[in-house]
């Protein structure tokens, strides 16, 4: 099938959101040294509270030394990195590395699981993976269970001056051990879904901006190119006519001329007409911003007119065959347009022969139905419907030739028609007499959210009940 313009457009959002995928995980160098600074100070302060105010005999040189080695790596990347630098995936991976060898010695010095501060090895597991790449996170979590794992049977037990050997009883140790495994694996791998969930909806909301801007240009240019041909008909069709007959004054042996003044007055209308134009507002063209409904869905289903499959329109189960029924005012806004056209690209996509539009009118809402005659939405899916990056196409596009999809065109079309006071459900419509198997998308609207009480349209057609198909 020739890809859409539409399809151009998911293409290229493709390419554009897998380059914000491939350099999400760069970490800037400050943050991590900044955080740990503030670790160094923390188990500087506890050492001494734990030696000098607890009276617990701890091996203060070795201990310092394991701190000190940290302060002075933060020293180095501070005096040799830019202050904005920001980590390579690498990188970053080798720094945590660092962070969790050094607070794991620190531990093995104090009483190993034991110590209440073993509870830290959550921190470097939580940044790797809200941070890193899936794999890098994967053997950050693994070398802090595996360095809990090591701690639990290798560590310097804790003394006091007066109390001696802190002995605490081994099933209370692995308990220990087992809860801080746990800990770490659970919120590892919560915190690496909720990332991975943040992080999506902010790139296909971007992608959804980045849509809406450039229907919103080409909605502008396509406005100025309207009126433009508006403005400048008469004057150019007035050019025309004394040219024609200056053609004809020319065979004669003269040239009258009024018909040249004529033309030198009508060339000053058209430039002045355009120098208007190029300062005009956006609301000086209000009277182009609504249109009846049907006129908006034929320019939003413009681009698959030609793929192949038949796109029908109703109006109240009336169809629209030959002449156009009255449809309701709507208004003409780019973004509902180009939601709209991803949902009918959807129903073309996968239709078999024809996709049905339906326009619905009741006394206080208007809807629109997109049904096609394909296999319908699979099971697997249909809750997830509208959520970014959801896609069953990968691969199959490419050997149809066509492009992969991304799996955002639902949810920019569910983003942006809710945005304009849209409800949208998707649903298999199933086979009866009244209507044929397929995907089924509808879309309502309360008329006094959608049009100011000023623009709502007379209810000049008979309402249908909406299960009311006209084919």
């Amino acid at each position: 099938m020739p890809m859409t313009p539409m399809a151009g457009d998911e293409a290229a959002l493709g390419e554009h959101f897998a380059l914000g995928m491939r350099k999400r995980h760069w970490l800037r160098a400050k943050t991590l040294r900044n955080i740990r600074w503030i670790a160094l100070t923390g188990q500087f302060l506890t050492l001494m509270v734990t030696r000098y105010g607890l009276g617990y005999e701890l091996p203060m040189g070795p201990c310092l030394a394991v701190i000190l080695a940290s302060v002075w790596f933060n020293v180095i990347t501070m005096l040799t990195m830019a202050p904005n630098a920001r980590l390579s995936e690498r990188t970053a991976l080798l720094w945590i590395l660092f962070d969790m060898a050094q607070l794991g010695l620190l531990l093995g010095l104090t009483g190993g699981v034991g110590n209440p501060f073993s509870l830290l090895f959550i921190a470097p597991a939580t940044v790797a993976a809200a941070a890193l790449n899936r794999q890098s996170a994967q053997l950050v979590v693994g070398i802090a269970l595996l360095s809990i794992f090591v701690l639990e049977l290798a560590h310097l037990p804790l003394v006091h001056e007066t109390n001696g050997k802190l002995e605490l009883p081994d099933t209370y140790l692995l308990g220990i051990g087992c809860a801080l495994i746990i800990g770490v694996g659970f919120i590892a791998i919560y915190v690496r879904r909720v990332a991975d969930e943040a992080f999506g909806m902010s790139q296909a909301l971007a992608a959804t901006q980045l849509a809406l801007a450039r229907e919103q240009r080409l909605s502008a240019l396509g406005t100025m190119a309207a009126a433009a041909a508006h403005e400048l008909g008469s004057p150019l069709a007035t050019i025309a006519l004394t040219a024609r007959e200056m053609e004809r004054d020319h065979e004669r042996g003269g040239i009258d001329a009024d018909d040249l003044a004529l033309i030198r007055e009508q060339t000053t209308r058209c430039r002045t007409i355009l120098s208007d134009m190029a300062s005009i507002r956006s609301q000086d063209m209000e009277h182009i911003r609504t249109a009846p409904l049907l006129s908006v869905l034929e320019e939003a289903a413009g681009p698959h007119e030609h793929t192949g499959k038949r796109i029908e329109y109703f109006v109240n189960g009336e169809i629209v065959a030959g002449s156009a029924l009255p449809s309701p005012t709507f208004p003409r806004r780019p973004e509902i347009i180009h939601a709209l056209r991803n949902l009918i690209q959807n129903a073309v996509d996968f239709a078999r022969s024809v996709v049905w539009i339906e326009i619905v009118e009741t006394e206080d809402r208007l809807a629109i139905r997109i049904q096609d005659d394909g296999p319908g939405f699979s099971s697997e899916v249909t809750s997830r419907l509208g959520d970014p990056f959801l896609t069953t196409r990968k691969g199959v596009r490419a050997r149809d030739g066509g492009y992969e999809g991304m799996g955002l065109g639902l949810f920019i079309a569910k983003t942006l028609l809710e945005r304009r006071g849209a409800e949208i459900t998707f649903s298999n419509q199933r086979l009866s007499e009244t209507a044929l198997p397929g995907a089924l998308v509808e879309i309502w609207w309360n008329k006094n959210v959608l049009l100011p009480a000023s623009e709502h349209p007379d209810v000049t057609n008979t309402p249908t009940a909406l299960g009311n198909f006209g084919w």
